[in-house]
């Protein structure tokens, strides 16, 4: 029993681990890879494929000051994301954040689509922790009604405290989930204004 526990520990970390490397590679096959969780719509004025294409260069690879980006000429498209250093001081949460951009020509500038995606395991993980709660709660207090909890005052009392810190432990997620999201997006944005001021010739808003 310890083996099979000790087994499917090594399993799910195994699986963790892959889901997140293959997650941060730009390349072709793994740039779409990910939960979609927004999207952002942005012109860029006065930029063109050509232009992109030169700044780029022959490798297709643009090193920003806090990113990567590389490009995909066949399909037109822009991969980005942070660095991810192995002994960065900077904090990482469980919800790192990529970008890819689809760029579309117009008569003077570029539309730019970037599609925000972060790993699978970080999504399944956060909806399995939150239907856990969720749900175990629920359960509670219906079995608890159905045994006569909250026959009495003082039982009353105790129960509506235990539906109080199950509201506190979803609360504290939701709180975690939603700061941690907003830190690396902002990471992300800084990625992309850096990889818009490339594209976009100097003094353009």
């Amino acid at each position: 029993m310890l083996l099979a526990g000790l087994f499917a520990g090594a399993l799910f970390l195994g699986l963790l681990v892959g889901d997140w490397i293959y997650f941060i590679r730009l390349t072709p096959d793994a740039i779409r890879y990910g939960c979609r969780v927004a999207s952002r719509p942005d012109q860029w004025p006065g930029a063109t494929v050509d232009s992109i294409r030169n700044r780029f260069g022959p490798d297709g690879v643009l090193m920003l000051s806090h990113g990567v980006a590389w490009w995909y000429p066949d399909q037109s498209q822009i991969a980005i994301r942070p660095q991810y250093r192995l002994f960065s001081r900077k904090f990482r949460t469980a919800w790192p954040v990529k970008g890819l951009i689809h760029v579309t020509p117009q008569e003077q500038s570029l539309e730019a689509y970037c599609v925000k995606r972060i790993p699978w395991s970080s999504a399944l993980i956060t909806m399995i922790w939150f239907a856990v709660v969720l749900v175990g709660s629920l359960i509670f207090v219906v079995q608890y009604a159905l045994e006569g909890g909250f026959a009495t005052l003082g039982a009353a009392f105790l129960g509506i405290g235990i539906i109080g810190l199950a509201g506190m432990v979803a609360l504290f997620g939701i709180v975690t989930v939603t700061l941690s999201y907003r830190l690396e997006d902002s990471r992300l944005m800084q990625v992309y204004d850096e990889l818009r001021a490339a594209m976009t010739p100097s003094g353009t808003p």
